[in-house]
């Protein structure tokens, strides 16, 4: 058995998650020292292929959301690999799944049977709806969500625009950080009461509270006293300032700052004249208006003069990156964020140190995401399968061992 560091070291999880949500939460189990197994079906998940280095089952996105992780390939659709999964099941701490309950169900791997097998597990189910509504036995992906939590009609409303998604797997990765920290939850509760559980985590019921939470405003009274919509995030000119020769995020927020401010650009004097800057009520009624005279201030100006001039008054503000850019950025340059590392199969990889720093249970990135398969026949040792028997399962295509992969052609 491998050793690992980490707050979760002795944690040994199951996981049948793939794409983007369940594999974020188990990465994060894995970066703290879990023994994360990745359970996939024979064709990998689908992230696998997707983009760079797709063709050898090892893409951008599989490899940023699978490192410290091991690989098994079992083929969960015939009753010999679901009778082998059963067996894993016995020793395991935690199994998390995004398949479908009912689908689990067909398999003969849902939680009332691993349950009477394991009766200290933790089952994780990351589902897209609570299967106690209509919409329950529903699929549900990032797209989906976005659109029927309201995020989407709320990006096209601050923008004045169309309807449209954010550039991120937002939902996917936000609940994927909620499952991780139900998980921890649940590992903790049966240290205190000697049971696991079953736990259901439902895309649309955790995504609900993100979007209402800025959002409800008027309507968290009964009955309502207002609009829906935190003003000072539903400004249109609420965006990075533009100056002479760049962007920058600057956020003038308290009556100091909006006092600093307005003194350095020589209008201090709306302060006694203008009731929009009155106090914190006034600023935010008028918000949109007062980011406007913000904007056209900074683009009178470099942005290396509003690095210089703002911090030393105590008013916020950061040069906007770009993807290319925010690899170079100092700070993260000098804490060690960016890492590269030999990957036995597509070479050279950057990756991103785990973001938590602890003074004892040190976590580290143990490895990178692993081929397809990698690691079947070592854990099936593991738990105590004879070779005869790993040979037979190979033999019928109920395991798959990693398969043949060949190098791809390094830059010259």
């Amino acid at each position: 058995m491998t050793e690992f560091s980490g707050p979760l070291s002795g944690i040994k999880v199951l996981d049948l998650t793939t794409v983007f949500m369940g594999p974020s939460a188990t990465q994060m189990l894995g970066d703290l020292g879990a023994d994360v197994i990745k359970v996939e079906a024979p064709g990998g998940d689908s992230t696998r292929t997707l983009g760079p280095n797709g063709e050898y089952g090892l893409g951008p996105l599989f490899l940023g959301l699978n490192r410290n992780k091991r690989s098994i390939v079992i083929d969960l659709k015939s009753a010999a690999g679901s009778e082998l999964l059963l067996e894993l099941t016995k020793s395991a701490d935690v199994l998390a799944t995004n398949i479908r309950p009912a689908a689990m169900a067909r398999l003969g791997l849902g939680y009332a049977r691993l349950a009477e097998l394991n009766p200290q597990l933790i089952y994780a189910s990351m589902v897209g709806f609570s299967q106690k509504g209509p919409y329950g036995p529903k699929a549900a992906y990032d797209d989906m969500m976005q659109a029927a939590t309201g995020l989407a009609a709320v990006m096209g409303q601050q923008a004045e625009g169309e309807p449209r998604y954010m550039p991120l797997a937002i939902a996917d990765r936000s609940v994927g950080l909620y499952a991780f920290g139900v998980i921890a939850a649940a590992l903790y509760a049966r240290t205190r009461t000697g049971k696991g559980q079953c736990v259901d985590i439902p895309m649309f019921e955790t995504m609900v509270p993100y979007v209402l939470g800025d959002h409800l405003y008027g309507h968290t009274f009964v009955p309502s006293q207002g609009e829906f919509g935190y003003p000072r995030l539903m400004a249109k000119n609420r965006r990075p300032y533009k100056t002479k020769d760049g962007y920058v995020c600057c956020l003038i927020y308290t009556d100091r700052q909006w006092k600093i401010f307005l003194e350095a650009v020589g209008k201090g004097d709306l302060l006694k004249t203008d009731p929009r800057f009155a106090d914190i009520r006034n600023r935010t009624a008028h918000i949109d208006e007062l980011y406007q005279l913000v904007s056209e201030e900074l683009e009178q100006r470099t942005t290396r003069e509003w690095l210089g001039l703002l911090p030393e008054n105590e008013i916020p503000i950061f040069p906007m990156h770009t993807l290319e850019s925010l690899l170079e950025d100092e700070h993260l340059a000098a804490t060690g964020f960016f890492t590269e590392v030999e990957h036995p199969i597509v070479g050279r990889i950057r990756e991103t140190a785990v973001p938590s720093e602890w003074s004892g249970t040190v976590p580290l990135n143990r490895h990178p995401a692993a081929a397809l398969g990698e690691h079947t026949v070592d854990v099936l040792r593991e738990a105590g399968l004879g070779e005869q028997r790993i040979n037979q399962l190979v033999a019928d295509n109920v395991v798959f061992q990693r398969p043949v992969v060949l190098q791809p052609p390094q830059a010259a």
